[in-house]
């Protein structure tokens, strides 16, 4: 059985050899989250991923940004990403993206509705740039669609 990676250590190291300064990990002692206010069944959910929207771009979106819903494309731009690309894909969107089954549990009642947009947050590692920057873009757009509940899928 292959080891477990020791994501850390080897962070770490990384850096080290790069010369840069020592990797400040995120940590809170509090948690800004909260337990929904209402039934899921009258809840509107939105998806927030880090998927890029738009696999005809050339350069890549630095910025939060939301799309309509009804325009998400079937497939999302995952290469720059790092992610294993030898044991898995990214061609199942379903698989990452849930559009297909929050749509249904919408029809079938189970959540109140789908949010008009989904939101993009970009792969980035600057902790001032999310904190900063694209977090408070996507709060304030689920706000103004009215979010109970948003659905966070790293890729």
């Amino acid at each position: 059985m292959a080891k477990p990676i020791a994501y850390i250590e080897r962070t770490k190291r990384y850096y080290a050899a790069q010369d840069f300064a020592p990797y400040q990990w995120a940590q809170y002692d509090e948690t800004p989250w909260q337990s929904p206010n209402k039934p899921l069944a009258e809840s509107r959910v939105a998806i927030v991923t880090t998927a890029v929207p738009d696999g005809s771009i050339e350069k890549p979106i630095r910025t939060a940004s939301s799309w309509d819903i009804r325009q998400a494309p079937d497939r999302f731009r995952t290469d720059e990403l790092s992610w294993d690309k030898e044991t898995t894909h990214t061609d199942d969107r379903g698989s990452y993206f849930p559009l297909e089954a929050l749509s249904a549990l919408a029809d079938a009642g189970v959540i109140g509705a789908l949010a008009p947009r989904f939101h993009f947050v970009p792969t980035e590692y600057s902790q001032r740039n999310t904190i900063n920057d694209d977090a408070p873009k996507v709060v304030q757009a689920c706000i103004d669609d009215e979010v109970d509940i948003a659905i966070l899928i790293p890729l």
